[in-house]
């Protein structure tokens, strides 16, 4: 098992859906890092440009004891074959239908793969037993800050009410939280959802904000703000995420009054930031490295549909049960984003 902060080597594997993807990728490398035994899996779609995900598994693929399955989590009979090869102790599941403004235009995707995609998961665990196995000793899966919705009381705790989301991004991954629960009560599955917030850093994704406005910088375009730059958001640099995520795994919940080994647990910076301030730290990032040569051209515009004004989290519970909150200041984070962006865009 994974032993006092997760980074010792581990007897048995981990599976990590999403393993393409941002986070997934720190995560698994993180891990291999480690010596532990990482299986991926990703569907490797076409939601962004390809070539991040194929970078982030170029460098996975340096490691002897990473493999990779291409598959998507909706496929339920893949989903079965690759758990029953890999045999994993632990599974994270952060293969995931990203972002809260494509859900408004393509809902579709949200529900294949955060509804239907999560449930095939859970049922992989569920039967991951089967026969006599070991099976699936936790899974973790990923939620998401905008569970909160414009929830106006800060900052957001794993006990408030979140029962009013303003996306379908957002309801997909409260019934992830609900669906979690259910299966944990009813199988003793010991599960643990993770609440991130605004995660940033290199090799990241496009359709955020600090690379979306970095690529329109790029170009000479507009960037937009929205409620008229009055936002604020809790940023996450990905090296803190992944630091929490670890040190979860390595506790798996045992039962709380009604016997349900099920936790939950923000992991946020805690200290939102303006999105005004934002900008222009990242500009003066991205100057620093090279990457532009002046501040951007700005427009400012209405709040739009599934936005919320603010996000903060509250990461008591987190410090309380593994003795860390994440820490590393925004400009710092940005700083290492413009300088991978400069190196791996040739600039």
């Amino acid at each position: 098992m994974l032993k006092g902060n997760g980074l010792e080597e581990k007897e048995g594997t981990v599976l990590i859906t999403g393993a393409g993807g941002f986070i997934g990728f720190y995560l698994a490398k993180r891990l291999l890092e480690r010596g532990v035994t990482v299986t991926g899996l990703d569907n490797m779609n076409e939601y962004y440009d390809v070539r991040l995900k194929e970078e982030r598994l170029r460098q996975l693929a340096a490691f002897p004891q990473f493999s990779f399955e291409k598959a998507d989590i909706s496929d339920a009979a893949a989903l079965k074959r690759i758990f029953q090869a890999a045999k994993p102790d632990l599974v994270v599941n952060l293969a995931a239908q990203a972002g809260v403004r494509y859900s408004i235009t393509n809902p579709d995707a949200y529900i294949s793969s955060n509804i239907v995609g999560f449930y095939n998961v859970l049922e992989a665990c569920r039967h991951s037993a089967d026969g006599g196995e070991k099976g699936v000793s936790h899974l973790l899966y990923a939620s998401s800050s905008s569970v909160y919705g414009s929830n106006k009381k800060v900052p957001y705790s794993t006990e408030d009410q979140v029962d009013h989301p303003v996306s379908l991004y957002a309801a997909t991954k409260k019934s992830n939280e609900l669906m979690a629960y259910a299966y944990s009560k009813l199988y003793g599955i010991p599960v643990t959802g993770l609440r991130f917030f605004t995660v940033y850093g290199p090799l990241g994704r496009p359709d955020m904000a600090y690379f979306g406005f970095t690529d329109k910088m790029v170009k000479g375009e507009k960037i937009s703000l929205f409620n008229y730059g009055d936002m604020f958001r809790d940023f996450t640099y990905v090296d803190d995420i992944v630091t929490g995520i670890v040190n979860v795994m390595a506790k798996a919940p045992g039962p709380d009054e009604d016997g349900v080994r099920y936790k939950l647990y923000n992991i946020g910076n805690s200290k939102p930031e303006s999105l005004l301030y934002f900008v222009e730290t990242l500009e003066a990032c991205l100057m620093e490295a090279g990457v532009i040569h002046s501040p951007a051209q700005k427009e400012f515009l209405p709040m739009q549909p599934g936005d919320v004004y603010q996000t903060y989290a509250d990461v008591s519970d987190l410090e309380r049960d593994f003795g860390f909150r994440p820490q590393t200041p925004l400009k710092e984070g940005l700083r290492r984003f413009a300088e991978w962006y400069a190196a791996f865009y040739g600039m």
